[in-house]
């Protein structure tokens, strides 16, 4: 009997797998549709149009002149200039910011946090003309300097790289905080003082226990810092007056003034690859599983 029920079994079970596998596709396929429409035609596209010539035909001049013409690899370093920069003032403004504000009360903590998320409730483009405003040579804070009788004379502080760190540094600070002070709550303040009772100063345990437990957030937050200043248009264009130029503004200038989709798309296709390629080395050396929290 049991023999002749094992292949009907058999059967009823992959029947069974078969429909919660269509049902599990058509729970997932109003997700996948918005993936496919919003992220994969897209960039199909990007990649298509990027290989068009001048004459309409399939050509590779547009990869070509960004080989030829040095103008590009500078763009391409300005970018990641602007980007390690940013990156690296955002970690030693940041961290020290994080890790007081772990220290607070929850009452006060909670304030300071609102604090940090005060800046995504205004616009990003009223932010940078009002660093704007601030900054430049009839600006207040030149104005105010100079009736300390700090300096004589108005500072360039805009229009140049000085001014897009500023804008950069506000803008994407609390990308990185958020992140920090998430890994700094979690941690479990029992790890100190069993540190401080092997005999630890307070500067060993900070380095030995509690920054090598909180890395995994500052790893995180300042990847995901230089991720969005590799792509950034606003700030730079604006704050950086024309001279500091990065690859989403000589993108903007292919399309606007010389209307060549083909050069902005590979340079899209360009900084897209390297963006890949920077997450999958960081996903290889950083282990992103653990820095997001995925992983134990």
């Amino acid at each position: 009997m049991s023999m002749q029920t094992a292949p009907l079994n058999a059967a009823g079970l992959r029947r069974d797998e078969r429909l919660e596998r269509l049902t599990l596709f058509g729970l997932s396929s109003p997700a996948i549709l918005l993936i496919l429409v919003v992220l994969v035609i897209p960039v199909g596209w990007l990649f298509y149009v990027s290989f068009i010539g001048a004459n309409g035909q399939f050509s590779l001049e547009n990869y070509e002149r960004m080989i030829s013409r040095r103008s590009y690899l500078r763009i391409f370093i300005t970018t990641f200039q602007v980007s390690l920069l940013t990156t690296g003032l955002c970690i030693l403004i940041g961290y020290p910011f994080a890790y007081f504000m772990s220290q607070l009360p929850s009452r006060l903590a909670n304030l300071c946090l609102i604090t940090v998320l005060l800046p995504f409730w205004t616009s990003l483009l009223v932010r940078t003309y009002a660093w704007l405003v601030l900054l430049q040579k009839q600006g207040l804070i030149n104005n105010w300097a100079i009736s300390l009788g700090l300096w004589d004379e108005p500072l360039k502080i805009v229009h140049n790289m000085t001014g897009t760190l500023i804008g950069m540094v506000h803008i994407m600070l609390p990308f990185l905080i958020l992140p920090v002070y998430g890994a700094m709550k979690a941690i479990d303040r029992d790890c100190l003082k069993a540190a401080a009772n092997l005999g630890a100063s307070p500067r060993v345990a900070f380095w030995t226990v509690f920054f090598p437990l909180t890395a995994p957030g500052l790893f995180a937050g300042a990847l995901m810092v230089f991720i969005l200043c590799l792509g950034f248009f606003v700030t730079p264009a604006v704050l950086g007056g024309g001279k500091v130029i990065m690859v989403s503004m000589q993108i903007v200038s292919n399309i606007e003034l010389f209307v060549n989709w083909g050069a902005a798309s590979a340079l899209g296709v360009v900084l897209l690859i390297l963006t890949v390629a920077i997450l999958w080395v960081a996903s290889r050396f950083l282990n992103l599983d653990r820095m997001t929290g995925g992983g134990h």
